[in-house]
């Protein structure tokens, strides 16, 4: 067996009798310090250890979500119609969709933002209207002309009054004009209005009544808009409710569309016409002149131009009166993330977020005196930028941002007012990346931190200890 006493040889650590030291009061002060100089620097590891260390560094975008981005908006138009307003999406592969409504919602609202009645529905857009006759200048009018007197007064008097809002110079209005005036010449024949006066039909020439027009928010030429005797009993925010007619424009159509509007009203009842059970082409005309748009739209990752505007198959514009005014309450990219996700990035990134939706809240108004075909542009930069945060030793949570620059500008155009957003998006992604910390390379940081405040406040002992008996020894005057 092996004797104690070997053992103890390799002892490192031997102990020398207490009686054989001597207590100093420049090593007890030494003592305190080191204490002291211990427990600071201890903290200040222990704090190191806890603060989230991150790499940044560019690469290739590898993205993970696909050859398509994400695009989510909500944006206020105080002065476009939901009726014609569209969004359209563009790129340089060639890709062109127009008027995107399976992921849009339209809300109508007046000029202070403010909502005006539930979602706005415009329904399925036809590619083509139908129109009758060519244009005859013989044409027998038969529609009875109306300004603000007059319509105010005959749409309190007939149970139905249609009205069609045209511009003389509109070429939709032209081929319109045959078949209306023709159509109103047999409602008047077959529904007198003297001795039937259940219907009429009316024309509004919105070159001389622009302030009838602009009462009923009329943007598109021509509008057919269908009034019913009565409806100003059931206001919304002080607007009447009335319907926009959208079928085909020839003779036979429209004669069958007014014939089954007064079909729905008994001949002896003209006092209101509220009921409506035809089957016409028609849908309520918004109630107010502006458009709250919501949703979002998939584009492809090359760069394109996301466009809002004034659109229609079948509709004339003036472009001199349009505003496209807006106020941008939301716009960003790619995946909508989480408030708890985006908290815990924030952690590592403090001013991670804070670009993603950099243009929301802002107002683009058009001040200008000359303000006929004012186009807004925004040109958009778009970065990704990803975040890998560990939760545990095997799991990795990823977060993905796009963070983009915006530069906008208001420039006169020869075509229709649009709002456009041009987008670009870099073929360089950041990726940041959070920087795990071992817990024995902590230990070991504290243990050196010991063994080296220990070693160092010896050594200042020793050279202090032996400077004051050097000093004393002096003193009296001893020689070694």
């Amino acid at each position: 067996m092996i004797s104690s006493s070997k053992i103890k040889s390799v002892d490192f650590y031997r102990k020398i009798p207490r009686d054989l030291t001597e207590a100093s009061l420049s090593g007890a002060g030494l003592s305190i310090i080191a204490a002291l100089a211990m427990m600071f620097l201890f903290g200040m590891e222990l704090s190191n250890y806890f603060t989230v260390s991150t790499s940044t560094s560019v690469i290739v975008d590898n993205s993970s979500d696909g050859d398509f981005l994400r695009i989510d908006f909500n944006m206020s138009f105080p002065a476009l119609s939901c009726e014609f307003a569209s969004v359209d999406v563009s790129d340089v592969l060639g890709t062109n969709r127009l008027n995107i409504t399976k992921t849009i919602r339209k809300f109508s609202i007046d000029q202070h933002l403010r909502p005006t009645g539930a979602e706005f529905h415009s329904g399925p857009v036809p590619h083509s209207v139908k129109h009758g006759d060519e244009v005859d200048d013989e044409t027998v009018e038969g529609a009875v002309p109306l300004n603000g007197v007059s319509f105010d007064k005959l749409s309190h008097v007939y149970p139905i009054l249609v009205v069609n809002f045209f511009a003389p110079w509109c070429y939709w209005s032209i081929r319109l004009k045959p078949s209306w005036e023709k159509t109103a010449n047999i409602i008047r024949q077959r529904y007198d209005p003297e001795a039937d006066g259940r219907i009429l039909l009316a024309k509004v020439d919105c070159t001389e009544e622009v302030d009838l027009c602009r009462r009923h928010h009329i943007q598109g030429y021509p509008s057919i808009r269908i009034f019913r005797k009565g409806s100003d009993l059931r206001e919304d925010h002080g607007h009447h409710e009335h319907e926009s007619y959208y079928g085909d424009r020839d003779t036979e159509t429209l004669v069958k569309a007014m014939e089954d509007l007064v079909a729905s009203i008994p001949r002896e009842n003209r006092r209101l016409a509220l009921e409506d059970k035809s089957n016409i082409t028609k849908r309520p005309a918004p109630l107010t002149g502006g458009c709250r748009i919501e949703g979002y739209v998939r584009v492809k990752k090359v760069p394109g131009n996301l466009i809002i505007s004034a659109r229609s198959g079948a509709h004339s514009f003036d472009t001199s009166k349009m505003n496209m005014s807006h106020v941008i309450n939301h716009l960003s990219f790619g995946k909508t993330i989480s408030p708890r996700l985006l908290s815990d990035a924030k952690r590592l990134i403090p001013y991670l977020g804070r670009s993603h939706d950099r243009l929301n809240g802002r107002l683009f108004i058009n001040h200008r005196d000359l303000d006929a075909n004012v186009t807004i542009e925004h040109y958009l930069q778009i970065v990704k930028t990803e975040v890998a945060t560990r939760k545990s030793s095997r799991e990795h949570t990823l977060i993905e941002e796009y963070e983009y620059t915006a530069h906008s500008s208001l420039a006169q155009s020869i075509y229709i007012p649009v709002v456009k957003f041009h987008f670009e998006l870099s073929p360089m992604q950041v990726l940041i990346t959070e920087n795990p910390k071992s817990f024995s390379h902590f230990l070991t940081n504290v243990c050196a931190i010991i063994g080296g405040v220990f070693t160092v406040a010896g050594i200042l002992d020793s050279i202090l200890h032996n400077t004051i008996r050097l000093m004393k020894k002096v003193e009296l005057g001893k020689n070694f």
